[in-house]
């Protein structure tokens, strides 16, 4: 289900981007474009996945599998209606998984023995680290307005009232702060192209790049679920509820 919500995004993105530069986007594959990305992901697949000597061969090839297990893991901790699990512990699970997010980005970009890996893996582990320890500060305090670390019990609070309505100053940094910990757009300060190319996964290629690629769009959904549990009622599964959902990644992009 994450895989192909990652796909449509994906090709969400690039429409909208289309739009706003005044030129058509992705349009030959199928209708209106709509397997572009099936194609990509296929096309990826199949390149030659180019290997060097000066990389280090067992950190090179884990790092990213360990970024994308750490970003699945995440998923666990959204209660939908139908696995309305009560896990006490939810908010120590993320700031877990969140904080070895950052030792799994550092190791991609140092394996590859790349000088622009290496440097934008620490532009970002710096960038990551600095805003955690607010985004910590803003979860404990919405957490312990409720006594609890469940997210079951934040989404089970909103059923007659949002949160965003006693939180919104904290909703907007909390949006903020998501931003930047994905490192999108004005805070992408990874991918200075001018300076480092394309960021700490230059020297991936093939299905290892594609597995980056897809754990960074996977947090970005993440995300996003993350700013609809915490404000605005949970995740119940209408219509509504995905609508809200969508906008905030469309937001996000």
């Amino acid at each position: 289900f994450m895989l192909m919500s990652v796909i449509f995004l994906t090709l969400l993105e690039r429409k909208l981007l289309g739009i706003i530069q005044l030129r058509k986007g992705p349009f030959k594959v199928s209708y209106l474009g709509i397997f572009q990305s099936f194609s990509d992901a296929i096309k990826l697949l199949f390149k030659e996945s180019l290997v060097l000597n000066q990389y280090n061969y067992l950190i090179y090839y884990l790092s990213p599998l360990i970024n994308f297990l750490l970003v699945s893991m995440l998923f666990t901790l959204i209660p939908f209606h139908i696995i309305m699990d009560n896990f006490n512990l939810g908010l120590l699970f993320l700031f877990c998984c969140l904080s070895l997010n950052v030792y799994s980005i550092m190791m991609i970009g140092w394996s590859s023995n790349s000088k622009y890996s290496f440097l934008s893996s620490i532009r970002i582990i710096a960038q990551m680290i600095s805003y955690e320890i607010s985004l910590i500060i803003f979860f404990i305090c919405i957490f312990m307005s409720l006594n609890s670390l469940s997210f079951f019990m934040l989404v089970k609070i909103q059923n007659y009232l949002w949160l965003m309505f006693f939180y919104l100053i904290i909703f907007f940094i909390l949006f903020i702060i998501f931003l930047i910990e994905m490192n999108r757009i004005p805070f992408d300060f990874m991918e200075g192209e001018s300076e480092l190319v394309s960021g700490f996964n230059i020297e991936y290629s093939s299905g290892y790049f594609a597995i980056i690629f897809i754990s960074e769009y996977m947090s970005i959904i993440f995300m996003s679920f993350m700013m609809k549990i915490l404000f605005l009622g949970g995740v119940l599964m209408s219509f509504f509820d995905y609508f809200i959902s969508l906008m905030f990644m469309k937001l996000i992009i």
